[in-house]
């Protein structure tokens, strides 16, 4: 109880912001105006500077103005001299439940993109312990970055903590996993991560397709694309623009100009106007080889 009644105690640097802060909103000029980016800044400097309860202020100052969090709000991190407990201590002390959820969610999110995925786990399954609000949105950063990366294990480690924090991996953790595979071009990982996803019920969508058709290209299993967009079609799902020209250009790339063009035809006839844009990429495509 008393670490908590000197974390509540407001910071002096902050209480100067406050006085700062409102008196520039009460001008109501465009310049002057309080705003996610300048309380960013604000944080950023307190963070550098250790005091993390100003940190902690200014999160909850920033939301009466109607400023949110963005990925800037906990750069300072990036120094490594911020210690992730304290920063923690101080925001487990906020008070209202959105403020300290978001706040918690924009840490991951920030942890993820500096490739520090197990303190960003870590945050992660404290929130979820201590009924902060982790959802999915929470790990999702987490998978993302894991996948770009092509740490396919450890994208199912995080989602296996998931599982363990009772929160349900979102269609989109799913295929972050998806497109990490197809980017390697390891079609049969891909095509088991499908048969998860349907076997918890998922929708297949369009992106989950494009996913697979890019993942073939990569393999060099053009016809293998093809299959994978008739059974889209065949599925009502309207295929992506991107997902036709994953194999149009792996086709040009090869030299089969004939079966691109041919491709183009068959799928060609539901929708005008992506008719037009395909038909105009198989065309330049085919200039490009011409100069």
């Amino acid at each position: 109880m008393i670490i908590l009644r000197r974390l509540r105690i407001p910071s002096k640097t902050v209480t100067l912001i406050y006085d700062v802060t409102a008196a520039q909103f009460s001008t109501q000029t465009s310049n002057s105006a309080p705003s996610s980016a300048k309380f960013d800044d604000l944080i950023n400097a307190a963070g550098r500077q250790g005091d993390f309860a100003a940190v902690r202020d200014l999160l909850s100052q920033r939301l009466t103005f109607g400023c949110l969090n963005t990925a800037n709000t906990f750069k300072f991190i990036a120094t490594g001299t911020a210690s992730i407990d304290d920063l923690l201590r101080n925001l487990a002390a906020l008070d209202d439940w959105f403020t300290r959820k978001h706040a918690h969610d924009a840490l991951v999110a920030q942890l993820a993109r500096l490739h520090r995925a197990d303190e960003a786990l870590r945050v992660a399954v404290a929130m979820a312990q201590r009924s902060y609000g982790a959802t999915p949105v929470t790990f999702e950063p987490i998978v993302n970055a894991l996948a770009k990366r092509k740490e396919m294990d450890a994208c199912w480690r995080a989602i296996d903590a998931m599982r363990a924090c009772g929160v349900r991996p979102s269609p989109a953790v799913y295929h972050y996993v998806l497109t990490g595979y197809c980017f390697v071009g390891d079609v049969a990982s891909a095509a088991d991560t499908v048969e998860k996803m349907e076997a918890e019920g998922m929708e297949i969508v369009a992106e989950t397709y494009d996913a697979l058709v890019l993942g073939a290209c990569r393999a060099g299993r053009v016809e293998v694309a093809v299959a994978v967009v008739r059974k889209a079609v065949e599925s009502g799902v309207r295929a992506l623009f991107s997902t036709y020209t994953h194999i149009i250009g792996e086709m040009v790339r090869r030299g089969y100009y004939e079966q691109a063009a041919e491709f183009v035809r068959i799928f060609a006839g539901k929708n005008q106007k992506l008719d037009a844009e395909i038909y105009g990429y198989l065309l330049r495509r085919e200039k490009n080889r011409g100069g």
